[in-house]
């Protein structure tokens, strides 16, 4: 599977300029508008790999690519918004029982912040393990309801083989940024080359979950025709 993810974007002739394009975009990525078209061709990558179809999208149909990240943005900000609240009112309560100036205050703030961080850590994990499934959803049925079709998602979270790729993509983007994290080691390095190592890994991660709900889909497509055969004698 690693194998295979890694491979994917270099088996293609154009894959130094997709590269580029990802690096480039990743680099201007707190402007919103640059991560809009990475998330977009993300979604391309989920869309084609979860068809079946082993060529790397490309970046092109710009407004179209913005769009689908806009909307992918959403879904991720959705499920991701309760982690931060959570994690800015213990920053919140817990710098203000510090601000106190008694040692009561103090030691209370840092309960909250203790505590409060390590529900927002735990909130934070569970919301990255719901939303590659929840953009699955959404790009499969190219509709924004689906990314909040909990019925549907919870069907995918459940599934053995979705927890395994879950576990391979974040090897894959741990690993990218402990070598981004080096590479910080020499100034502005870490930084460019971090977006360009970053932007492959996500590529990276989006085919293996595309390929292995492509697999999970064949599954869903056989116990649907046996059960319509059943029907019908």
């Amino acid at each position: 599977m690693l194998t295979n993810a890694f491979d994917y974007l270099r088996d293609t002739e154009d894959w130094i300029r997709t590269v580029v394009i990802g690096g480039v975009l990743g680099l201007f990525g707190l402007l919103l508008v640059p991560a809009f078209l990475v998330l977009g061709y993300l979604m391309r990558v989920l869309r084609a790999t979860m068809r079946g179809d082993e060529d790397p999208p490309v970046f092109d149909d710009w407004g179209d690519l913005a769009v689908d990240g806009l909307k992918a943005f959403v879904v991720t900000l959705a499920y991701g918004f309760v982690p931060g609240v959570v994690m800015a009112a213990a920053f919140a309560f817990g710098f203000a029982g510090f601000a106190s100036g008694s040692d009561a205050g103090a030691l209370t703030g840092g309960l909250v912040l203790l505590v409060g961080g390590l529900v927002a850590a735990l909130l934070g994990l569970a919301a990255a393990y719901v939303v590659p499934a929840a953009l699955l959803n959404y790009v499969e049925e190219d509709r924004l309801g689906a990314g909040f079709a909990f019925g549907e998602i919870y069907a995918t979270l459940a599934d053995r083989a979705y927890a395994t790729a879950f576990g391979y993509a974040f090897v894959v983007l741990l690993g990218a940024g402990v070598l981004s994290g080096l590479l910080n080691a020499v100034p502005l390095l870490g930084t460019v080359a971090g977006a360009f190592i970053g932007f492959y890994a996500s590529v990276m991660a989006a085919y293996i979950f595309g390929t292995t709900y492509a697999g999970m889909d064949r599954v869903r497509v056989v116990d649907d025709e046996s059960a319509d055969e059943k029907a019908a004698i």
